[in-house]
């Protein structure tokens, strides 16, 4: 197991302020069936009390993890205050939508886009992944919603566009609330196109890894397992 999370401050002494960080890829492998990995994840959230601070640089990852995460965060029994200092793009802005105060530092960035998968075989497999994409789009749309109070239309269209954000125009669209600090930054060009095709590298290269003696049938199944990378 690979953990791309780390607690700090565990202890629930007074005035002690409880850390999380998220760095990297979310979950090289998917939480979806697997019992172990959120339960971990879970148990140490748990294990102390008192608000907590959610660090976020991370380009996404896995749906499924970050729902979870979302949900576990979502449910805490404390205030949550996300801070994003570089990067909180794809899954990880699901992740950031938990937070009940959302801040960016001045240079951080924000990116949504539609799900991705990986797909192979006839066209009966291919329109039900079509499906599952749409559907999974409108879960991660129900997270931008609740926060930004955005049309769904709308977010729809953000998410078709690849819409990168510096915090300005963050906390202007909702998806943030301010900055970290009082700086004024202007919004400038950023390279999607890298962060995406490392991500997407690193999912085919996982599946290639994972049937390269595999039948066609448990090579259909692997692939639904690394369903979603957002």
């Amino acid at each position: 197991m690979n953990k791309f999370w780390k607690f700090r401050n565990q202890a629930d002494d007074l005035g002690s302020e409880r850390v999380l960080e998220l760095n990297g890829v979310i979950s090289d492998e998917s939480w979806f069936d697997d019992d172990v990995t959120p339960e971990i994840f879970k148990n140490e959230l748990n294990s102390g009390s008192g608000n907590i601070t959610v660090w976020i640089n991370s380009p996404g990852g896995d749906c499924i993890a970050a729902s979870r995460i979302y949900s576990m965060l979502r449910e805490y029994d404390g205030t949550v205050t996300v801070k994003i200092d570089g990067l909180a793009a794809s899954a990880a802005s699901v992740v950031a939508m938990a937070g009940d105060v959302v801040l960016m530092a001045p240079t951080a960035m924000m990116m949504i886009h539609n799900p991705l998968t990986e797909a192979w075989g006839d066209r009966n497999v291919m329109q039900k992944a079509i499906e599952l994409l749409d559907e999974f789009k409108e879960s991660i749309i129900n997270a931008y919603e609740f926060k930004t109070g955005l049309s769904r239309a709308k977010l729809s269209r953000l998410m078709e566009e690849e819409t990168w954000m510096n915090a300005k125009k963050a906390v202007e669209l909702g998806f943030a609330d301010g900055m970290t600090t009082e700086s004024e930054t202007d919004a400038y060009s950023f390279s999607a196109a890298n962060v995406s095709k490392s991500l997407i590298n690193k999912a085919v290269n996982t599946v290639i890894n994972k049937t390269k003696s595999a039948k066609v049938s448990d090579l259909r199944n692997a692939l639904y397992e690394k369903l979603l990378k957002i």
